[in-house]
């Protein structure tokens, strides 16, 4: 019969440190894969908000530009004023980075705005231009926002919007 006390086998120190290395190794590449992980998802949710502010901005554009009956003068690409039957005068303005609706802000990060406006040919129209003023029957909206403000943009909106009470 052996003696199980008589044994001396074990592990050396050399063998543990070795062992307590590779599982130092491996806890560090899981911690790298989920921090990576983590941070490329709140990168997504980051950009889907981006995108859902900047969709239900240009949506509200859209809806309150096409009631206008009057492009009131600019010589500003980044700003337009219109009146409406129901709601007044109202503006949209790039001030910075930031969309404002009369002087409210509607949304941040913005990197460019621009308004065109057309005539009933699709010819293009200054509205600073008193003669051609009442001539606009679409604003063509591009909207652009940078998210991670790299100068950039990671969303890029445009819409096209024929007035319903042009005259």
């Amino acid at each position: 019969m052996k003696n199980i006390f008589g044994n001396k086998k074990g592990f050396s120190l050399i063998e543990m440190m070795v062992v307590v290395v590779i599982l130092g190794l491996v806890v560090l590449a899981l911690v790298t894969f989920f921090t990576g992980g983590t941070i490329s998802w709140m990168a997504g949710q980051s950009q889907l908000k981006a995108q859902r502010e900047a969709r239900q901005a240009i949506d509200r554009m859209v809806r309150e530009i096409r009631e206008a009956n009057k492009i009131y003068s600019t010589s500003i690409s980044d700003e337009i004023y219109f009146h409406t039957p129901f709601d007044g005068d109202i503006s949209f303005s790039l001030s910075g980075r930031d969309l404002k609706r009369i002087n409210n802000i509607m949304i941040s990060n913005v990197q460019g705005l621009v308004f065109t406006y057309f005539d009933n040919s699709g010819s293009t129209v200054d509205p600073s231009d008193s003669e051609k003023e009442s001539k606009v029957s679409k604003v063509h909206i591009s909207l652009q926002v940078d998210v991670d403000q790299d100068n950039n943009p990671d969303i890029t909106l445009n819409s096209d919007i024929d007035l319903r009470n042009f005259d």
